[in-house]
């Protein structure tokens, strides 16, 4: 399963991005394919909250549009929301120990936690900060936009 961070969210939701049409274009086919794809609950709320900030976007998405968003994805038929279940924890205690995390970064070891739990063969992502982690796979979606 490709799971997706939500900077390839914002970028696809984003029409004022540089990388819009490319990102669009990587949700669109997950979207509308036959395989299983997911979206961890964070990258969602990640999108959320970018998104409709005013000092990251000017001007930033209504929050009413980015909810609609949401929705509009959630209605791919192999869409997995990826969250924290009972066995999450040791997952995310192990990432956070090798890898010597801390502040900002647990966001990162979060997602990763979850995507590994679930079983994720590979995240799509444009952040370098995942490198962290080696026991999940990335892949920029983007990097030949």
């Amino acid at each position: 399963m490709i799971a997706l961070d939500s900077n390839i969210l914002v970028h696809a939701h984003r029409e004022d991005s540089l990388w819009h049409a490319s990102a669009f274009e990587c949700v669109r086919n997950l979207a509308e394919g036959r395989a299983p794809w997911g979206i961890p609950w964070p990258c969602l709320h990640e999108f959320l909250a970018v998104t409709t900030h005013p000092r990251i976007f000017a001007p930033p998405t209504p929050p009413g549009k980015a909810v609609d968003q949401v929705e509009a994805w959630l209605e791919s038929p192999r869409l997995a929301l990826l969250a924290e279940d009972d066995g999450y924890w040791p997952g995310l205690r192990d990432l956070m120990m090798r890898g010597r995390i801390s502040g900002p970064r647990v966001h990162d070891a979060r997602v990763a936690a979850i995507c590994l739990r679930h079983g994720v063969d590979e995240l799509w992502t444009i952040d370098r900060d995942f490198s962290r982690f080696p026991s999940l796979r990335t892949r920029n979606p983007l990097s030949g936009a």
